[in-house]
């Protein structure tokens, strides 16, 4: 199996996707609904789509090649723990649902993300958050 990728090129290729999937949305979302920012329900709403939007690109570009855009901008990509094949249907979702999906819980969504996206810090010897032991991946080198 390849190397396991640098957190920084997980970060990074997390915050292109981001950002690739937030500002058309959020532009988009914008200009349907208007760019009212005290609007607690419109910003609620917003949140909810974005967090839908995100999880089936994430779910789609794993299982088809194990790369999001911004893991490819940052030529790392996900693997199955077990033999570093692609992770091709339920792993790739199982991993997007439980990196985004929570995040629709208020409070505890966003405690249980911050939680599973610093696990990667102290896990041994693979490095992985809590979506990756989740669907049995790690994060490699492309």
């Amino acid at each position: 199996m390849a190397p396991l990728a640098a957190r920084g090129k997980r970060l990074l290729a997390r915050i292109i996707d981001a950002l690739l999937i937030g500002i058309p949305l959020g532009i988009i979302a914008g200009l349907a609904v208007g760019f009212d920012y005290d609007d607690t329900n419109g910003t609620f709403w917003q949140g909810g789509l974005y967090t839908l939007v995100y999880f089936v690109y994430e779910g789609l570009m794993l299982s088809r090649s194990g790369q999001t855009v911004g893991k490819m901008a940052m030529n790392i990509r996900v693997a199955m723990l077990q033999d570093g094949a692609v992770p091709a249907g339920s792993p790739a979702w199982s991993r997007a649902a439980v990196y985004q999906l929570p995040t629709l819980v208020p409070c505890f969504g966003s405690i249980f993300w911050l939680i599973n996206v610093l696990y990667c810090t102290w896990d041994q010897p693979f490095r992985q958050c809590l979506h990756d032991k989740a669907a049995r991946t790690v994060v490699v080198v492309a």
